[in-house]
C-alpha cells in the first residue's frame, strides 16, 4: 500500500464536503470512502476523473437546525440533524485531539453501528486510516467529523434476538468461520435493510462469542476481529449472490472497526468486536440466500496460505485493485480494498475470487 499523496485526496475531500452524505432519499454517499482507497492503494491519478462521473449523483450539503447541545442523545439517529452532527464533531476536532473525540464518542455510536447500512462506521474507518497514515490536518479532520455525523444521524440498533436458540446452535462451533456458518435467514428477505432488520425481532440470529472470546483481553479481540474481516470477505463466495452490494458490507464494516482499533483504548477493542460480529450476522442473516450449513454457488474451497510470498500477494493484490478501479463502482472499489489487505495478510486467493465475484455481481456505474 503507497504512501497517501496529501494534495489529491484533500483536494477531493474538499470537494466531497460540499456534497451531503446522502442522495436520492438516503443512498449513502461513497465519495470520500472511495477516494480514500484509491489513492491509498495507489491510484491517485485516478481520483479526479472518477470523482467528475461520480458527483454528478451527488446533492448539496443540507441546512441544519441547531446546536447539538447536551441533550445530544436525543438527536441520536435522526437524520434531520446531520448538519448540526457535522457542526458539533468538527467544533469539537477544533478544540481537543482528534484521538480524544473519537474515544469519547466511539462508545456512545457503537450501539448503533448498522446506521445507514453501516456506511456511518465505513466512512469513520476510511478517515482514521488517513489520519493514521499521513497525519492530521483541517481537511481530514473534517472528513472525520462528517464519518462521524453520518453515524450518529443515522445511528441505529439491531432488534434483539432469541439468545436461548442462538446459544443452542452455536455448540460445538469452534472458530467464527463456523458460527457465521451457522447463522440463519430470515424467511422474508423483501424490502429494505430497515424493514429486514425489523424481522430479526426473535430470530436466532447472533451466535454468541464467549466460547471463542472468555475473559480475553484486546490482543484477542483484535485477533478475533482480523478473523472476522477475513472469514467474511471469502464468505462473500457464498453469500454474496443473495444481494451483491449488501453483502460487501459484511466484510467492509468489521474491517473499518479493525482500521480504527489502533487509535480506539485498548478498552474499547472487546466491545469493538463484539458489534462488528452483530453488524456481518445481521446482514448475513437478512441478506445471504443459502440456508445456514449448506454451500452457495461458490463456497470457498482454499485456507490461508503462507506459502504464497509477500512479493505475489502484493502483485495480485495491485492488479485485482487496478481492476475494481477500472470497473469503477463504488462498491466494487472499497470490497477489492478490504480483499487486498486479506490476500496481504492471510495469501488466501480466494479473496480475489471474491473481489472478482464482485465485479461480476455488481453493475458497472
Amino acid at each position: 500500500m503507497s504512501s497517501v499523496p496529501p494534495g489529491v485526496l484533500d483536494e477531493a475531500y474538499a470537494r466531497l464536503h460540499r456534497t451531503g452524505p446522502e442522495f436520492g432519499g438516503w443512498l449513502s454517499n461513497h465519495g470520500p470512502m472511495a477516494v480514500e482507497a484509491m489513492v491509498q492503494h495507489g491510484h491517485p491519478d485516478a481520483v479526479d476523473p472518477w470523482l467528475g462521473q461520480y458527483m454528478r449523483r451527488l446533492e448539496e450539503f443540507p441546512r441544519g437546525l441547531g446546536p447539538i447541545g447536551a441533550d445530544w442523545r436525543s438527536a441520536l439517529g435522526d437524520p434531520r440533524r446531520i448538519a448540526d452532527w457535522t457542526t458539533e464533531f468538527a467544533g469539537q476536532l477544533r478544540e481537543q485531539s482528534w484521538q480524544q473525540v473519537l474515544n469519547a464518542w466511539w462508545p456512545r455510536l457503537l450501539p448503533g453501528l448498522v446506521a445507514a447500512a453501516t456506511h456511518g462506521v465505513i466512512r469513520v474507518g476510511h478517515a482514521v486510516r488517513c489520519l493514521l497514515t499521513a497525519g492530521p490536518d483541517e481537511t481530514r479532520l473534517t472528513e472525520l467529523a462528517h464519518g462521524m455525523a453520518y453515524w450518529a444521524a443515522r445511528w441505529q440498533t439491531i432488534p434483539a434476538g432469541n439468545a436461548a436458540a442462538a446459544a443452542a446452535s452455536r455448540a460445538g462451533a469452534a472458530s467464527l468461520a463456523e458460527l457465521i456458518g451457522r447463522v440463519p435467514r430470515i424467511s422474508d428477505q423483501t424490502g429494505g435493510i430497515g424493514a429486514r432488520l425489523d424481522r430479526l425481532a426473535g430470530v436466532a440470529w447472533l451466535m454468541p462469542l464467549d466460547n471463542l472470546t472468555g475473559s480475553a483481553g484486546p490482543e484477542r479481540a483484535r485477533a478475533l476481529l482480523t478473523e472476522l474481516v477475513d472469514t467474511a470477505t471469502v464468505r462473500y463466495l457464498a453469500h454474496g449472490h443473495g444481494n451483491g452490494v449488501m453483502l460487501v458490507h459484511s466484510a467492509t464494516a468489521p474491517n473499518a472497526v479493525l482500521r480504527t482499533l489502533p487509535a480506539l483504548d485498548r478498552e474499547a477493542w472487546l466491545p469493538s468486536l463484539a458489534a462488528a460480529w452483530a453488524a456481518t450476522s445481521a446482514l448475513t442473516a437478512i441478506y445471504a440466500l443459502a440456508e445456514a450449513g449448506q454451500a452457495g454457488p461458490g463456497e470457498p474451497t482454499s485456507e490461508p496460505d503462507a506459502s504464497v510470498v509477500p512479493a505475489a500477494r502484493a502483485g495480485l493484490g495491485a492488479e485485482t485493485f487496478a481492476a475494481a478501479v477500472e470497473h469503477g463502482d463504488e462498491h466494487v472499489i472499497k470490497f477489492a480494498d478490504t480483499a487486498v489487505e486479506v490476500l496481504g495478510r492471510t495469501g488466501n486467493q480466494d479473496v480475489v475470487a471474491a473481489a472478482r465475484l464482485a465485479m461480476e455481481l455488481i453493475e458497472r456505474p
